[in-house]
């Protein structure tokens, strides 16, 4: 196959690769270098004898993650600096098509905050197979495992998820009405209010670059939210993964990106960037 040939085969596929590596990866950055990666395996290899050229690609591009993941779990022995996955922000209230196209069937944040905590062969096994379609006889080829290990993987990330992750609210305005209630409680300072919108467990994850905190608990997050109110006063809305959510400015500048998993008409988890360097990056 020619390479020019290869290489406009490819680019027809990058935006499915892309979505893969985002789901495994949870970093765009890395997403993109895996997706890299798979290219010049590609480039490097006799695809006379592929016969699925898009099969092949998954499973290359699957294969390279594992590879980052495991590399990111080892170096997490010294301890590495926990923090939250990349975003996919849109400020116009709708998604452009690669957007689209990245977040696959509408992975929301609070997913990939769960599915970093699986280690690497589950998130593959259960990523490649649940969002992908990918079948586990490949699934085991890239774990070096029987297809019988590959689904049991796959089944024990898959329980370890519905027990971390509640349904979320797919709806888009009732999402916002409830993100707007909370906003109007913060606004306001009224406790009460904040606890009436919040869920009793809900689960508040604040990334600001240098440390992740963690607060559970409507009256603590509540407590937490007031604090923070003046930062409501210059919010506006934003999807955050297709999902309703706020960003917070001061002078123009972003200074805080929240994200909200909605569930029963209340707020599940919210998680919250606030390292203005790499929002920056993530809305430029």
């Amino acid at each position: 196959m020619a390479q020019e040939l290869l290489a406009e085969q490819f680019e027809v596929h990058r935006p499915h690769l892309r979505a893969v590596a985002y789901r495994m990866l949870g970093s765009l950055a890395e997403a993109d270098d895996a997706v890299q990666e798979t290219w010049i395996r590609l480039s490097r290899s006799d695809t006379r004898q592929v016969q699925n050229l898009p099969g092949w690609l998954t499973t290359v591009v699957g294969r390279v993650c594992l590879d980052m993941l495991r590399s990111r779990a080892a170096r997490r022995e010294d301890p590495m600096q926990e923090r939250l996955p990349d975003p996919v922000v849109s400020r116009d209230g709708q998604l452009d098509p690669e957007a689209e196209a990245l977040l696959a069937d509408s992975v929301g944040l609070a997913l990939l905050v769960v599915l970093e905590s699986l280690n690497p062969a589950e998130r593959l096994a259960l990523v490649l197979h649940d969002s992908f379609g990918v079948p586990f006889e490949d699934i085991a080829a890239i774990l070096e495992r029987s297809p019988a290990a590959a689904k049991q993987l796959a089944s024990r990330a898959r329980r370890r998820v519905q027990a971390r992750a509640s349904a979320p609210e797919r709806d888009l305005p009732r999402q916002r009405r409830v993100v707007e209630a909370f906003l109007a409680a913060a606004r306001r300072g009224d406790f009460e209010a904040l606890v009436g919108v919040l869920h009793p467990d809900v689960l508040l994850r604040a990334d600001r670059g240098a440390t992740l905190t963690k607060i559970r608990g409507a009256a603590a997050v509540a407590k937490q939210a007031i604090t923070f109110a003046r930062f409501a006063y210059a919010s506006e809305p934003v999807l955050v993964n297709g999902a309703a959510g706020l960003l917070s400015t001061t002078d123009g500048q972003p200074v805080a990106l929240m994200a909200f998993a909605i569930s029963g008409g209340t707020v599940s988890a919210i998680d919250i960037i606030a390292d203005p360097d790499r929002l920056r990056r993530l809305l430029a």
